[in-house]
C-alpha cells in the first residue's frame, strides 16, 4: 500500500501505536531459515517478448546529441503496449534530463553502453514527489525515476555516470539552510504539497530512486559519479539488486539505501563509496510515524565492500522500524564502522531481528561492531528507538582502532538488549569492548587480542568516538 498523507492527531498517539506494533512483531522467532524464505518468495521480475531498440526511437549514442525524448518516447510506447524490453546498443548517449520508467519496461544497456547523464539542475524539473534524508519533498527529479510503477528492470554490462561531481555533488557545502526548513516541515506535519523544493533550492538528487514500486530489478550495470544517494529504492516491494558495481566517492555517496522497502535482495555487488556502502533507512522522525511503513525482509549477500565510511548500517533515518535483516558474506578492507546500527534519540521506531555472518574486515577507524542509538547526541522528549534481537556470527576483524565492539544503551529503561556475539575475532584493539544499558548481552567464542571473552560482559563505561 502506498503511503496516505493524512495528518494525525497526535504525536503521543503515533508513538502509542510505534510501541503496540513493535510489541506484536517482535513476538514472532526469527531465524536464518527466514533468509532463504525471503528469497524463495521473491519474483523475479520477467516480461513480454517483445523488444523493442532505442535507435528506433532516434536516440543516438554520440555524446553529444539529446537523448531524453528518445527514452520517453520508447519507455512509453513499451508500456502501453504492454510491456517488453528497450535495447540500447553500444554507444555513448547523452541524457539530458532524466530516465523515467514506466510499468513493464525493462531497459537492457548491452557492453559498450554510457548513459551520460546531464550535469545541468534545470534538467531536472520539473519537481517530483522523492523522500531527501528522510523525509518527502518535492524536489529535483532524481536521474532515473519512477514513480508507483510495477514490474521495471534495469540491466545488462552498461555503464552509468551521474557526472555528480560537475554540479550537484558540490551542493554539500550549500543545503543547510533547505535541509533546515525540511526538516521543520516534516516535523510539523506540513502537508506534503507544501513541500515544493527544487528550482532555487539546493538539495541533491539520487542517482537511482524508484518510488512507491512492486517488482523491481537492478543488475549487472556500473554506476559513477553520483550527485548523492546512488541506490535508493522508497516505498517498494520486491527488489532484485543484483551484480552491481558501484564507484562513486562523491560525498554522502552512499552505495545503497533501501528505504521503507520489504522483501529485498542485495548479492553479488561491488560498493565502491564515498559513504556508507549500504544504509538501511525507514524515513526521519514524526514524518516516518505518520506513514508508518519498515524496512524489512531484506537479504544482502556475497558483496565487496570498498566504502570510505561505514559497512553496513543501520540508521539513522529509521523512524518506521527496521526488522528481518540478513547479512552475508561481506568482504570490507577497511571502513570507519564495520557493522554499524544507530539512531538519534527523536527517532522512536525498532531496530530488531538483525541476523550477521561471515563478515571480514581488515581495518576499522572507530569499532568492528556498533550499537548507538544516541548517535550525534540529540536531544528529544520522545522514547529511545528499541534495539531488541541481534546475532553476529563468524566475524572477524584484523584492527579495531578505537574499540571492538561498542554497544552504547541510553536508558536502563531502554536497554540494547538480546545481543549473542559469536565465534568472533578481532586481532588488534585498544579495548576490547564497552557497554552501557545492555541486557541479555552474550559472547561465544570473542576472542580479542589473543584472549577470549567472558560469556557474560560486564557493563563498562564508555569511550568517546568519533561521529561520522
Amino acid at each position: 500500500m502506498f503511503p496516505s498523507y493524512s495528518r494525525p492527531k497526535t504525536h503521543k498517539l503515533t508513538l502509542i501505536l510505534c510501541i503496540l506494533f513493535v510489541s506484536c512483531a517482535s513476538q514472532a522467532q526469527v531465524s536464518w531459515d527466514m533468509a532463504d524464505e525471503i528469497v524463495a518468495g521473491l519474483d523475479p521480475v520477467t516480461f513480454p517478448d517483445s523488444i523493442y531498440y532505442i535507435e528506433d526511437f532516434g536516440a543516438v549514442g554520440d555524446g553529444k546529441t539529446p537523448n531524453k525524448e528518445a527514452f520517453e518516447k520508447a519507455v512509453t510506447t513499451c508500456s502501453e503496449n504492454g510491456g517488453g524490453k528497450i535495447v540500447v546498443s553500444e554507444g555513448d548517449y547523452y541524457m539530458n534530463g532524466p530516465l523515467v520508467f514506466k510499468s513493464n519496461v525493462h531497459i537492457e544497456l548491452r557492453e559498450g553502453v554510457v548513459l551520460n547523464f546531464s550535469h545541468q539542475e534545470e534538467d531536472y524539473l520539473p519537481a517530483v514527489l522523492v523522500r531527501w534524508e528522510g523525509t518527502e519533498v518535492y524536489n529535483y527529479s532524481p536521474l532515473i525515476y519512477a514513480y508507483q510503477s510495477k514490474n521495471i528492470a534495469l540491466t545488462g554490462k552498461g555503464t552509468i555516470n551521474g557526472n555528480g561531481s560537475k554540479n550537484f555533488s558540490n551542493w554539500k557545502t550549500l543545503q543547510a539552510a533547505d535541509k533546515k526548513k525540511l526538516r521543520k516541515m516534516g516535523q510539523d506535519n506540513s502537508p506534503v504539497y507544501e513541500r515544493v523544493f527544487g528550482e532555487g533550492h539546493k538539495l541533491r538528487p539520487s542517482l537511482f530512486q524508484p518510488y512507491g514500486c512492486s517488482n523491481v530489478r537492478l543488475e549487472g550495470v556500473t554506476l559513477l559519479d553520483s550527485p548523492f544517494w546512488i541506490i535508493h529504492p522508497t516505498f517498494c516491494d520486491n527488489v532484485i539488486i543484483r551484480g552491481v558495481t558501484v564507484d562513486s566517492y562523491n560525498t554522502n555517496n552512499d552505495g545503497c539505501d533501501p528505504e521503507s522497502c520489504s522483501n529485498v535482495l542485495i548479492e553479488n555487488c561491488d560498493f565502491k563509496t564515498g559513504d556508507d556502502a549500504i544504509a538501511i533507512k525507514a524515513g526521519r522522525d514524526n514524518d516516518a510515524w505518520r506513514i508508518g511503513r519498515p524496512t524489512e525482509n531484506v537479504v544482502i549477500r556475497n558483496c565487496n565492500f570498498f566504502s570510505k565510511i561505514n559497512g553496513v548500517c543501520i540508521g539513522s533515518e529509521m523512524s518506521g522500524g527496521v526488522r528481518n535483516i540478513f547479512i552475508e558474506n561481506i568482504l570490507m578492507p577497511k571502513s570507519s564502522n564495520a557493522i554499524y546500527f544507530k539512531a538519534n534519540l527523536d527517532r522512536g521506531g525498532y531496530i530488531e531481528n538483525i541476523f550477521v555472518r561471515n563478515v571480514e574486515t581488515d581495518t576499522v577507524r572507530n569499532a568492528f561492531i556498533r550499537f548507538e542509538p544516541n548517535y550525534k547526541n540529540q536531544k528529544s522528549s520522545f522514547n529511545p528507538t528499541v534495539f531488541n534481537n541481534f546475532l553476529i556470527e563468524d566475524v572477524s576483524c584484523n584492527v579495531s582502532e578505537e574499540v571492538g565492539v561498542y554497544i552504547a544503551g541510553i536508558r536502563e529503561d531502554y536497554p540494547v538488549k538480546n545481543i549473542t556475539i559469536k565465534n568472533v575475532k578481532i586481532k588488534e584493539t585498544p579495548v576490547s569492548y564497552v557497554m552501557q544499558n545492555g541486557k541479555n548481552i552474550k559472547f561465544i567464542e570473542v576472542e580479542v587480542n589473543g584472549k577470549v571473552m567472558d560469556a557474560n560482559p560486564k557493563e563498562r563505561e564508555l569511550i568517546p568516538l568519533k561521529t561520522l
